[in-house]
């Protein structure tokens, strides 16, 4: 088979070929592409080149194709469908229509605090899109996003690798969590001496026994027992509430959780920084219309 060399060809030349295929008229032909009908007899004429045919000749008030414009004609129509097809899918996004899966890297905080809100969002506007929640390490989440393994991902990135971009979705802060009626708790408050001598829960990703709490102490020359460490937070409300251990944790699943687990929620006396839960991106999808609405709607 001949090698043609694509580079060297006007591809707009096609869609004058379907222009005429169209209308078998250069006149109808002009019209529909915009332009003057010398410009549009120039361009037969080049195709009539290029295919070594002439295409289509003038037998009455029409230009009928040849046997070679049809026998090419389905190959060129399908092949500029295609094109056009191909770039109203990556150029537009239909929610309501829409069948995509998106994978959301998150935690079981992330998921718990933003998925409800996301699916009601979803069911009302785009009720065909699915959603899968995938867990990561955060030094592969660069990664994972750069490989499309993950469309965005949700947390915390005080350092975010290179070739992301971030948005701030809300601030986050520590409140303490103890069972209803904790011996410990006096008018719903804490003491600083109670609080250091009481068994922790803890959850952890690390497989360690240290967060932000034992750092804060440390700076006073205090320290705590952990008694539990989890990698799933939201264990640790029901684990609370079974026992006289307490915990530290983010105060939006505290606050949720608190009349399902018979918690009481108090104020920790030590001072914490808050910090900010973030969605991050790849630059690679930053454009695409999908992945917009995706970021947009989260």
């Amino acid at each position: 088979m001949k090698s043609i060399n694509l580079a060297a060809i006007d591809l707009n030349l096609l869609v004058a070929f379907e222009a005429m295929w169209e209308h078998q008229s250069v006149t109808g032909a002009a019209e529909q592409l915009q332009i003057g009908q010398p410009a549009m007899s120039a361009a037969l004429n080049r195709l009539r080149h290029l295919f070594e045919d002439k295409l289509f000749v003038r037998l009455g008030k029409q230009m009928q194709p040849t046997v070679k414009a049809g026998a090419i004609a389905p190959g060129i129509l399908a092949a500029l469908h295609q094109i056009r097809q191909t770039l109203v899918t990556h150029q537009t996004f239909e929610p309501t229509s829409s069948h995509q899966t998106f994978a959301i890297g998150s935690s079981d905080y992330t998921s718990f605090v933003l998925m409800p809100s996301l699916l009601e969002f979803s069911r009302q506007v785009a009720p065909t899109v699915n959603f899968r929640l995938i867990g990561f390490e955060k030094d592969t989440v660069g990664e994972l996003l750069e490989q499309g393994e993950i469309d965005v991902a949700l947390g915390v990135f005080p350092n975010p690798p290179r070739q992301t971009l971030w948005e701030p979705l809300f601030e986050e802060r520590f409140i303490g969590i103890a069972r209803q009626d904790h011996p410990a708790l006096q008018e719903g408050m804490m003491s600083l001496e109670t609080f250091t001598q009481l068994s922790h829960a803890l959850t952890t990703l690390r497989r360690d026994a240290t967060g932000a709490i034992d750092k804060t102490l440390l700076n006073q020359n205090l320290e705590r027992r952990i008694a539990l460490t989890t990698p799933h937070m939201l264990v640790l409300p029901f684990a609370i509430a079974a026992s006289d251990l307490v915990a530290a944790i983010p105060h939006r699943i505290a606050a949720r959780l608190a009349s399902i687990c018979h918690l009481t929620l108090f104020e920790l006396p030590i001072p914490t920084k808050p910090w900010m839960v973030s969605m991050l991106w790849s630059t690679l999808t930053h454009q695409d219309a999908a992945h917009r609405w995706l970021r947009h709607a989260i």
